[in-house]
């Protein structure tokens, strides 16, 4: 039997991406953002609520997408508890930044991943912004990468956000291969 739960959030796996910025005197900060998701080959999508982070990409026009993991857990929960106009959380975590080579942004290198992006497209709404970034650079820690040199999930072990548990998890065993696992049904025909 199946029960109604109305409206809620259960679509997972939710990523835990933290959201790299610059302030007007280029100062750094982070937050931590589980509502967004790659929406294009070169695009990635975030909706935020009015934060230090969307006044910093309405003057810079630029961010960094870095990937939570295991080892990050700590410093990126903490950047998703304490508000960038109050503390300067990047000093407060004990973080390290570089400056990103391709967009007016800091590079957080505690984070094994980050992509490097510009604003295209960002909505205000209702107290929430829909912000559009294109990505014009990848970078990872050699640890993270396969023998071809591409990135390994298993290595990276990117962390994702439960909404209903309100936990962060890892994704999972690998149980099938994309374009693969659907070929018996579809060459019965």
């Amino acid at each position: 039997m199946k029960k109604n739960l109305g409206a809620i959030t259960a679509i997972a796996p939710l990523p835990v991406f933290i959201i790299g910025t610059y302030d007007e005197n280029g100062t750094p900060n982070a937050m931590n953002a589980a509502w967004g998701t790659q929406c294009d080959f070169d695009k990635v999508f975030i909706l935020l609520g009015e934060h230090k982070t969307t006044d910093n990409l309405k003057i810079k026009r630029a961010f960094t997408l870095a990937f939570a993991t295991p080892e990050t857990l700590e410093i990126s929960d903490y950047f998703g508890l304490e508000s960038g106009r109050k503390t300067n959380k990047i000093e407060a975590a004990g973080a390290h930044t570089a400056k990103a080579k391709f967009v007016d942004a800091p590079v957080i290198e505690e984070y094994p991943l980050t992509l490097e992006c510009e604003v295209v497209e960002m909505q205000e709404g209702d107290d929430e912004f829909r912000v559009i970034g294109k990505i014009v650079n990848t970078i990872a820690d050699e640890r993270i990468l396969n023998a071809k040199g591409e990135i390994d999930h298993d290595k990276l072990r990117p962390l994702s956000y439960d909404s209903i548990a309100k936990k962060y998890r890892i994704l999972g065993e690998t149980v099938g291969s994309a374009f693969r696992a659907g070929l018996k049904i579809k060459n019965k025909k």
